[in-house]
């Protein structure tokens, strides 16, 4: 006689055995997966900040960011002043003032010839330039100012100009100024530009003339060639031999040719004066250029490398957790479709390797460029799961899926990742075709 045997029985046979607990059991793994994950991102942060302080610190050494500014024609002028004396008489005394005049036509003419300068394991972009600065002034509407061309005293006037970084001057700057060549010293003291340089010029019997002025700087700098919008008609051309320029600033170029397989570009500027916050002309304040209006003056071109590792290391990181659980949820269809148990322990090596792969990407991305390293990590990280779920199931063909499909889901984040305007569009869709898959395979797993 054939006696059945008794089906275990019990809340711990239902604990060990239940697919719902299972489930509850990789949520939770998921959600605690969250914190070495939000470490990583805190460690690509911290090397992307490492990357920034070393970029200042070529900076500094070699000639920073590099801020064009000028020409201001400064001229002095006489003014009465009525003042009461300790005796209460009514005196005259007579003060210089300076009147500040704005260029009438401004043109920059400026080419880079860029470099990259290696600090260890980081990159910075520096340059060699040349910038030629040449424009002219016109008569100064002397009745909005209430001024008379008396009081003017053109034989003392100045012409003053600015670069951000003295340091990367290469050569000592010649000014051509009605007539007349002089250097440029040093314009110490408070003036309407910090990092001032000045010449001295004599413009006596001109005040009523255009006065025209060249000048060429000869300088290095670090990523960035910047201009001030100063003239009542400002006219910019930068061209250098680098493929991925990025124009920023208040005003974008009016025409601009990049030729990424020539590695060159050229980007061209015109603007008036409507949109300027500064007035043509004024007196006395030295403060009108220094204030924060000047930064809705100022543009121009950032050379900047092509790839930077970091960022996109951080957008990959950001989808940690969609991975984790993509491939949870894989490897538990895998576990039901093929019948083959996996421990829960088992998930919590997988979800670990999955949060390896981030520091593989970072430490590889630094010494061989974002592709090649999310190649290397995506590779060893599929084939190191494969190999430990073949282990487990001893089933070759059900390996192979589950590696084809964890395959697929590295190659679509890295889609998402270079796409920019169309990554949200891709991947909602994407994610949709993932649950329909997911939905329609769940349909006959016992949930008990």
């Amino acid at each position: 006689m054939i006696t059945e045997q008794p089906q275990p029985q019990g809340f711990l046979y239902w604990l060990k055995e239940s697919v719902t607990v299972k489930l509850a059991f990789i949520g939770l793994l998921i959600i605690l997966l969250l914190i070495p994950s939000a470490l990583v991102q805190n460690l690509i942060q911290e090397r992307s900040q490492r990357q920034d302080e070393t970029e200042k610190q070529v900076s500094d050494q070699y000639s920073g960011e590099q801020l064009i500014q000028g020409p201001v024609l400064v001229i002095p002028y006489k003014k009465q002043l009525k003042e009461t004396d300790n005796t209460g008489k009514d005196v005259t005394k007579e003060v210089i003032n300076n009147l500040f005049v704005l260029p009438n036509e401004l043109d920059y003419n400026a080419n880079v010839s860029p470099d990259i300068l290696h600090r260890g394991i980081f990159e910075v972009v520096v340059y060699n330039g040349t910038v030629k600065v040449s424009g002219n002034f016109i008569k100064a509407d002397l009745g909005s100012l209430s001024i008379t061309a008396d009081q003017l005293m053109p034989e003392k006037a100045k012409l003053i100009f600015s670069i951000s970084d003295l340091k990367g001057l290469k050569t000592n700057p010649q000014l051509k100024i009605a007539g007349q060549t002089a250097t440029a010293e040093p314009a110490f003291g408070d003036t309407v530009f910090s990092n001032g340089l000045q010449v001295a010029v004599n413009l006596s019997g001109m005040m009523d003339k255009t006065i025209p002025f060249e000048f060429n700087l000869d300088l290095k700098g670090s990523e960035e060639l910047s201009f001030l919008h100063l003239g009542k008609t400002t006219d910019v051309i930068v061209k250098g031999n680098w493929g991925s320029p990025s124009f920023d600033g208040r005003y974008l170029p009016d025409t601009r040719n990049i030729d990424t397989k020539a590695n060159t570009f050229d980007a061209k500027w015109r603007m008036l004066y409507y949109n300027r916050p500064f007035p043509q002309q004024w007196v006395d304040d030295l403060n009108v250029l220094k204030t924060k209006k000047a930064d809705d003056a100022t543009f121009g071109v950032k050379l900047r490398l092509p790839v930077d590792q970091y960022q996109k290391t951080t957008r990959s990181s950001k989808y940690a957790i969609l991975i984790i659980m993509l491939t949870f949820i894989s490897l538990f269809l895998t576990e039901m479709i093929s019948k083959h148990r996996i421990h829960v322990f088992n998930y919590v090596l997988i979800g670990a390797a999955m949060i390896v792969y981030y520091t593989l990407l970072l430490s590889f991305s630094e010494q061989v460029g974002f592709t090649l390293a999310y190649l290397i990590a995506s590779a060893a990280t599929v084939i190191l799961v494969a190999a430990f779920l073949r282990s487990l199931i001893k089933n070759l063909k059900t390996t192979g899926l589950f590696a084809l499909i964890l395959s697929l889901f590295y190659a679509f984040i890295y889609v998402i990742i270079q796409l920019e305007d169309l990554a949200l569009l891709v991947g909602s869709v994407a994610l949709f075709l993932v649950v329909a898959i997911l939905m329609y395979f769940s349909r006959k797993i016992n949930w008990q």
